[in-house]
């Protein structure tokens, strides 16, 4: 029980003094503390609202506010009165009333011209839910759990189930929890500061799974913002913005199995191969709509199986307003998305995926959030989630904001939500976009546009600390997960550990490879002698990070075309140049990742308002582009030769590659038995190579694993047959070589056999 405050005492004995046994109150005008809280500006409803001990002889008040209200009670022990042209109701309670009242009392009133009663327990009858540990940790920026308290959450509290809420919003007047349950007012609940952490907090009793809310803030400026809840763990279908408290339920997670074994999972010696897809339009419902995650397993699972990929990377889920962003432009970084079902729902898909010993990296986007007011921009009326200067605080380019990576408590809302993911949905990995954009303050912008670091660099130093933050936190709760960075320039150690000078990434995107490979293919074949350097220029840097090759949805967008659509030639060498693209992908140190469409050779670039072109799977020369990615996977994964040393410089030696002028490679992949190697030759003209010789490794012979150029794939079946004799010829360095045929626009992967 509390005491009065000052300015709400003197009314309360004046009316306590003039007619205690009715109860009824009179007070000829409201106090500045009432006043306050009936015009929604009192930062402390706490001290106003509830019970309020008097003194022991005259017991205590208790005090609510009811706008709309006609008529009120204090339930089980009498009318309340109401102070006069006001919304507030008082009851006076005797000393043995108070003793008597239950801690979390309940209100009945019935509104203005309604003879329906209402009745709830007053949610200012619970103390502070928030302990000092987590106000201490969370204002240190080092709370990784803090989603685990802040948004809304169902609980029950001394017996009573209902809501709590809390929210981080410095320098406010006041904060209420608005929704369907009291009107929208703002007045009806306002929260409970927790002085200078910026912390507000609320219980709400009655409040269940899926009601709707938003917060309404009163600024410095008394300007009134309806915000989403940064937290919230469910919001609606766009374009309704409202936030939604979310389950409480316990999710049967059936991956325990996957979950030890990803422990120990030996990522940098193991095959990762990743199907990367935007869930929007991978498939669509026969109406043309999003499907629901649960279809979205049912459909992709076995798909995905049969490709015989490693992985799945989603672009990304968190809720945004503009299907035309791809979820790049977050509204509600812990809320998936509504278009594809209920938080349950990709729990679901998940827990099947793992079931089926598929892993899922979520494509995370910690780098900007948009302008909408209805989210993070100008949370409080001014910036708070970004930085104020927009030479700092704006990517011009994209129309978006930059978070504020110096402010502890931004730092936490993003590392919590990276956590958030990974423990509440169970995903393996998480791909950071635009890692790039992070780490320069002059990223794409001119001279005068930005503002240098405190030693006159252009290096964002606070950036750099979250990244190593994130990472540090990420790997040292979750061994075995993994961090992607996308990052397009020659930052130093990015996937290196943060305790050698690192970032801390487990993995870098190598995008020198993507750009020079997709230019270098693009080139018509009669001029590729000029551009040799272009294949080979990337053994120069491949194992200065852990790099995955990607072909991903930035390439087949915007103009840009289809993987198939870059190649040059009528369609059969298009094609043909593909499969040597996808060849010369896996022969390559590094892992793999392709989007979607991508594997059976979609003709058209990719629209994210419709599904894939389906239809060209059952085309012969499609399926044999879907089948080579099979076979590519599965040769990936079973010969270790083309994995074991994705990241060194031990799994790969060139036996030419300086044969320009008839635009052929030619290398040996290799693992820690000399036996495993694999020869791996790429001819990347339309003109069949015969009686290529190539110096070879000691072996019986040579056998074809796999020819691009296969009739399996609908190619022209030029190739060699099995077995492929050794011959006591020196060549390019070996005492023995070997004369194959070199196929048109293909590749060859070849093995040795040691019968002797």
């Amino acid at each position: 029980m509390k005491k009065a405050s000052p300015s709400t005492v003197s009314s309360a004995k004046k009316a306590a003094s003039k007619n205690v046994s009715s109860n009824k109150i009179e007070v000829e005008t409201l106090t500045p503390e009432l006043s306050k809280l009936q015009q929604g500006k009192h930062h402390d409803p706490f001290s106003v609202l509830g019970v309020h001990a008097l003194d022991k002889k005259e017991g205590a008040i208790v005090r609510s506010f009811l706008p709309q209200a006609e008529v009120a009670e204090l339930k089980g022990i009498g009318k309340m009165s109401r102070i006069p042209d006001s919304d507030f109701f008082e009851y006076q309670l005797s000393a043995k009333e108070a003793k008597s009242l239950d801690k979390h009392y309940t209100l009945k009133w019935q509104q203005k011209g309604s003879e329906e009663w209402h009745e709830s327990i007053s949610a200012y009858s619970f103390e502070p839910q928030i302990g000092e540990m987590d106000i201490y940790l969370f204002a240190e920026g080092k709370h990784h759990h803090a989603y685990q308290f802040m948004g809304a959450h169902i609980q029950t509290i001394d017996g009573v189930s209902g809501c709590q809420f809390a929210l981080w919003c410095p320098n406010v007047k006041r904060i209420s929890v608005v929704g369907d349950f009291n009107g929208w007012d703002g007045r009806r609940h306002p929260m409970r500061s927790r002085g200078s952490s910026g912390l507000w907090e609320l219980f709400i009793p009655g409040l269940v799974e899926n009601d709707v809310y938003k917060y309404e803030i009163c600024t410095q400026h008394d300007e009134i913002l309806k915000k989403t809840d940064p937290y919230a763990q469910s919001m609606a279908l766009r374009p309704d913005t409202t936030s939604h408290i979310s389950s409480a339920k316990a999710f049967n997670w059936e991956d325990q199995d996957w979950i030890e074994q990803r422990e120990v999972f030996d990522w940098q010696h193991k095959p990762i191969s990743i199907y990367e897809l935007h869930a929007g339009s991978w498939r669509r419902d026969e109406d043309g709509y999003f499907l629901n995650w649960r279809d979205i397993a049912s459909q992709l699972i076995p798909y995905i199986k049969k490709l015989a990929y490693t992985h799945i990377e989603l672009l990304p889920i968190a809720e945004h307003p503009l299907d035309q962003s791809w979820g790049y432009q977050v509204t509600g970084f812990f809320a998936p998305t509504a278009r594809f079902g209920t938080p349950e729902d990709f729990r679901y898909f998940v827990n099947e995926c793992h079931k089926a010993n598929i892993g899922v990296i979520l494509d995370w986007v910690p780098a900007h959030f948009p302008k909408d007011a209805f989210a993070l921009a100008k949370f409080n009326g001014d910036a708070l989630y970004e930085h104020a200067d927009p030479r700092k605080g704006e990517h011009q380019d994209w129309g978006t904001l930059i978070f504020n990576y110096g402010r502890n408590e931004v730092r936490n809302f993003l590392i919590t939500n990276a956590v958030y993911w990974i423990e509440e949905f169970h995903l393996d990995g998480l791909r950071v976009d635009a890692v790039a954009s992070m780490l320069y303050l002059d990223y794409s912008r001119e001279a005068g546009e930005w503002l240098p670091n405190e030693f006159g660099g252009r290096e964002n130093l606070e950036a750099i600390e979250f990244l190593k933050q994130m990472n540090t936190t990420v790997h040292g709760l979750h061994p075995g997960v993994l961090t992607m960075a996308e990052e397009s320039t020659a930052w130093p150690m990015v996937s290196r550990p943060v305790e050698l000078g690192g970032l801390g990434f487990s993995i870098k995107w190598n995008m020198g490879w993507m750009n020079d490979n997709l230019s270098y293919m693009e080139t018509d074949p009669v001029h590729r002698k000029y551009h040799h350097n272009q294949l080979t220029f990337s053994q120069i840097y491949s194992y200065s990070e852990n790099f995955i090759l990607p072909l991903s949805h930035d390439e087949v967008v915007h103009g840009k075309r289809s993987l198939v659509s870059k190649m040059p030639g009528d369609d059969w060498q298009k094609l043909a140049n593909l499969r040597l693209l996808y060849a010369w992908q896996y022969i390559h140190p590094g892992k793999k990742l392709l989007f979607m469409g991508g594997e059976f050779a979609q003709w058209i670039e990719w629209n994210d308002n419709a599904e894939l072109d389906w239809a060209l799977t059952s085309v012969e020369q499609h399926h044999g582009i879907s089948q080579l990615i099979t076979d590519l996977n599965k040769l990936y994964q079973s010969e270790a030769a083309l994995h074991y040393w994705d990241f060194s410089h031990d799994g790969f030696e060139w036996i030419d590659c300086n044969d320009s002028d008839q635009s052929a490679l030619s290398l040996i992949r290799k693992s820690n038995d000399p036996q495993e190697s694999i020869i791996c030759l790429l001819n990347f003209t339309p003109v069949p190579r015969t009686n290529y010789r190539i110096g070879v490794p000691a072996a019986d012979t040579y056998h074809e694993l796999l020819n691009t150029d296969s009739a399996f794939y609908t190619g022209s079946n030029c190739g060699n047959d099995n077995p492929i004799v050794v011959e006591p010829t020196p060549w390019t360095g070996y005492q023995q070589s070997i004369s194959v045929t070199l196929p048109p626009l293909s590749a060859l992967f070849l093995k040795g056999d040691f019968s002797h």
